[in-house]
Order: C-alpha cells, then structure tokens, then sequence
C-alpha cells in the first residue's frame, strides 16, 4: 500500500514538472512568438528592436535590457533599445567595439554570464547614465548574420542571479532572431537602393539624349543622383583648362554661400587632386581632412563624408562629381562603380553638348558668310556701273568694303555670339583704316566716343559698311587737300533710336550740297543701307568747324 502511494506521489511530482515545463514551454513559445510577429509586421527598425527588448526581459525574468547595433562607419555600437531604464539614453549611449563586456562578446561572438558584481570584471565599462551599480548579474548574446557581427543583446538583473542553460539559450534565441530580420531589412534596403541607383542611370541617360540645354540637363544629374542616393549634396564641377580651375556648374544645394563656393585650383582639394589624376577619392570625414580646403563651409553646410569622381571623355578629365553625406559613411565599391557611370553620363551630356553648339557655330557661321558674300557681290556690281574714279582707286575702294564686312565677322566670330558692340566696330573700322587705307603723311586722329550697345549680325554688318563709307568719305573729300585733322565717331541713345555721328573737322562741305543730287557712290550706299536695313534716316551738314554725317535708326530691334 505504502508502495502503490510514494507511486502515486512520483507520479504527481512528475506530471507537475511536465506541467511547468510545458507552461514554460507555451510561455517561451508566445514570447518567441511575439518577437516574431514584432519583426514582420514592423516597418521600424527602432519600434521592432523595443518590443524585442520587452520580450526578451519578460522571457528571460530579468529587469533590463539594451540592445546594441553595430555602426560600421564609425566603427562603435550604439545604443538601439532598452527597457527598464530611462528611453532618453536610445541613440545616445555608443561605446567602441572592443569596450566593455558588450565590446567582447561582439568580438568573441559567443555568449557571456556572469551572475554578480558584473561591474567588478576588468573589462565592464561603466554607464552613470544607465545606473549601473544597481545590477548584479550580466547575460548577453551576440546578434551574428553570416559571420559577422550586427549588435549584442544584453539583459541584467538587480539581484544576483545564476543563468540557467535554458535563459542563455533563450537569449541566444532571440538574438538570432533579430539578427535575420536586420538581414532582411538590409537586404531590402539594397534592392530598394538598387532599384533607385537604376532609376537614376535611366534619368541621366535620357538627360543625355533629349532637348535640355546642358546647364538644365547637369541640373537634372545632380538633383537625381542626390535624391535617390541619399546624399546631403550632390555637385558637378566643371575644369576650366586655360585658368586650370574648377567651378561650379550645378548643384543641388540651395545654399547660397555653398553655390558661391570659390574656385578650385587643379591640384588642390580633394576635387583638384581627382581632377588631376583621373581616379575616384573617398574623405570619412571632410570637416576634419587636411586635405579638404573648405572646412568651415562644410561645418556650416552639415557635410561630412565625401566621394570625388572624374569626369572623364576620351581619357580626358573635364571636371568631377562630388557627392556629400550628412553622417559619416565608408563608400562601398558598389558605390563607386555607379558613380563612376553616372559621372561618364555627365562627361557624355558635356560633349554632346559642345557638339550641338559646334554645329550651330559652323551653321551660323555659313550663313553669315553666304550673306556677306552676297553683300560683297552687290557692292561690286555697283561699282562695276559706278565709273567715277581710277581703277586703283575703285580697287582701294571696294578692299576697304570688303575689309569693313571681314571685321564684323571676326568679331562675332570670336565672340561665338549673336551679337556684336557697336565701340567694337567702330574701333575696327578705324584701325583697318589708318593701317591700310591713309595716304603716307596724313595725321588724321581718329576716336570712338559716346555710348555703347549691341547689335545683331545684319545691323552689325550694315553699321560696319555704313562707318567705313562715311570715314573713307571724310578722308577723299574732307582731307584730301588737309594733312591733319581729327575723325570722330560718337554714338548716343535717344529714347527709341541709336544715333551715330561721323564728325570730321577737314574741309567744309560745299555750299547748297544734297546727298541726293551727289555723284558718291559711297553716299549711296550708306543711304540705301540706312534706308533700307536699318530702316532709319541719312543726313549730312555742316555745324561749326565740323561735318557731320548722322545716322538715325531704331533701337527697338536690337537684342
């Protein structure tokens, strides 16, 4: 009987071991379950790591946990949860990787327990923050993805407590747990970047092959590459070769003090090295690089980390792309190679670009040439019906028209512009003819005064044939018999109209003279030029000791 009863007792003591195992087991399995749920359905890698946090004091009995990851660039672990102490210290607290006992366990990657006076170990580092003199017992768990270490999960007591295999395994549980969903938000977090780095080549390649004006089409490249990047600030410097510097040409800064930024001398900086020797350059930190020219900028601009690509066409550097981060950052080879494409997408857009211009450079250029041929052609065939004068003179004559079209059109030549400054010709006009058009002892002083303007092409051609007739005119008939004298072309703005004065104080005009009733040629043609392209007015008269030949025309069509 006394045999059937301690049975009965084994049995009892048994099924209640079983029964409290088996709660245990359906509260490990909940609280399991709960990180697990925690992980999926959050979006938050902050919200996800607090629950955790929870979980893992209330699976483990303890009174507090922090759980730390791992911040490459800086090589430190930073404080991500906690639980049981005050939240103000999340995102604050780091230490570096090889400090304390958490630093070892992150190292060692295997678990620790030490059951009290976790502080009294030689490698415990101590938070007043965290108040640690309150807690005795330390358990931690490293949180390892394919060998390498993403954080540590720590839990601790108030009392004293010795960690059974089943807490330490527990623990290790969850921190493998968390360990796959940091992996998982990576990796998510690299397609997505993928997805975006992609994105961003198609972007600047159709920026390449549309209809945007290379200003808009580097704007485009820089604004993009920073946004679906990430960057602080994204920058395409452009090299000039003559002056040997490098200047802004787009950002996607909004800063006026960083779009003002000062010149970049080749060869220095960062920018000027990369420039100088074709290969990308990475700084961790700008604010503190020796190397890095503009620090106080930087300061106040919130830049940190830096990548310098090339620009390079045809093994020629033409600028650099820079790309800041906020926060520092170890830029990956992936990184690099993207950049690198971006950068020679940008290098290609520049080119096209000098191409387009080239051709409409050589288009207009034709152009003008075929008009000026034309021009030329006309006024031969008029002096061809035009008798007056010996063949020598008549040759002179026409050199002297032809030279006045050739001025304007070096001038708008080397300009590359569709415009032209009325001073500039004039002054070319009166140089061409003291070298090749004055007679061997004439001292005949000749000066451009008044205002200045711009004219296009066709009215830069016309003002050019109009002053060489009107100053070759004052020279035959005002100093043909006069050795010294003064020739003096004033330009003035009158309301709507451009007003051009040709003064000369040789001989006087003869009296009761009309242009119309004149044998010149010369006259002629500067009144049909007036007439008729500049649509203005011709006169000439005598005003004290000067003639004035005044050219009237409007203004309105000028650019």
């Amino acid at each position: 009987m006394e045999s059937a009863q301690e049975t009965i007792s084994d049995l009892e003591a048994q099924l209640a071991r079983l029964r409290q195992e088996l709660e245990e087991k359906t509260a490990e399995a909940e609280a399991l379950h709960r990180v697990s749920t925690a992980i999926a359905e959050s979006d938050d890698m902050d919200q996800m790591l607090q629950v955790v946090a929870e979980v893992a004091v209330s699976i483990t009995g303890t009174e507090a946990c922090f759980i730390y990851l791992y911040d490459e660039p800086r090589g430190e672990l930073v404080m991500r949860a906690a639980y049981g102490v005050d939240p103000s210290v999340v995102g604050k607290l780091r230490l570096r990787a090889s400090e304390g006992l958490t630093g070892w366990v992150a190292r060692e990657k295997k678990p620790l327990a030490i059951p009290e006076a976790a502080w009294k170990d030689h490698r415990f580092k101590y938070f007043p923050e965290l108040r640690e003199e309150r807690y005795q017992s330390f358990l931690s768990a490293p949180i390892v993805a394919k060998g390498h270490t993403l954080g540590v999960i720590n839990v601790r007591t108030i009392q004293p407590h010795h960690y059974t295999p089943r807490q330490i395994h527990l623990l290790d549980t969850i921190a493998r747990q968390v360990a796959g969903a940091i992996e998982l938000a990576r990796l998510h977090h690299t397609s997505e970047a993928k997805t975006s780095q992609l994105s961003a080549i198609s972007e600047v390649s159709k920026s390449i092959t549309s209809d945007l004006y290379l200003d808009e089409a580097l704007q485009l490249i820089a604004n993009m590459t920073a946004q679906t990047m990430g960057f602080k600030i994204c920058t395409i410097m452009l090299l000039d070769r003559d002056r040997k510097e490098l200047f802004i040409k787009a950002t996607s800064s909004t800063s006026p003090e960083y779009r003002s930024k000062p010149v970049v001398k080749l060869g220095e900086s960062i920018s000027g090295q990369v420039a100088l020797r074709g290969h990308p350059m990475t700084v961790l930190d700008v604010r503190k690089s020796p190397e890095y020219k503009y620090q106080d900028i930087a300061r106040r601009e919130g830049l940190c980390s830096l990548i310098c690509v090339p620009l390079v066409f045809k093994q020629n550097v033409i600028g650099v792309l820079n790309c800041y981060t906020a926060r520092p950052h170890q830029f990956t080879e992936d990184e690099i190679k993207l950049l690198t494409t971006i950068a020679n997408q940008a290098a290609i857009a520049i080119e096209n670009s000098k191409l387009m211009v080239k051709s409409a450079i050589i288009q207009e250029m034709h152009h003008r040439i075929k008009n000026n041929l034309q021009t030329i052609a006309s006024l031969l065939r008029l002096q061809m019906h035009h008798k007056a004068g010996s063949p020598e003179e008549l040759l002179q004559e026409s050199i002297g028209r032809i030279l006045s079209i050739a001025a304007v059109h070096d001038l708008l030549s080397r300009a590359d512009l569709d415009a032209v400054s009325f001073r500039n010709i004039a002054e070319s006009i009166l140089f061409t003819t003291q070298r090749n058009l004055l007679e061997p002892g004439k001292q005949i002083e000749m000066q451009v005064e008044g205002e200045d303007t711009m004219l296009d092409a066709s009215r830069a051609t016309s003002i050019a044939l109009v002053l060489n007739e009107l100053v070759q005119n004052a020279i035959e008939h005002g100093f043909k018999d006069v050795s010294k004298g003064r020739i003096l072309v004033n330009m003035s703005l009158d309301k709507d109209e451009i007003i051009v004065d040709v003064r000369n104080d040789g001989k006087p005009l003869p009296s009761g003279f009309q242009i119309t009733s004149s044998n010149s040629l010369g006259l002629k043609i500067v009144d049909s030029l007036v007439r008729e392209t500049l649509h203005g007015r011709f006169s000439l008269f005598s005003q004290g000791r000067y003639t004035i030949a005044r050219v009237e025309f409007p203004s309105n069509e000028a650019p």
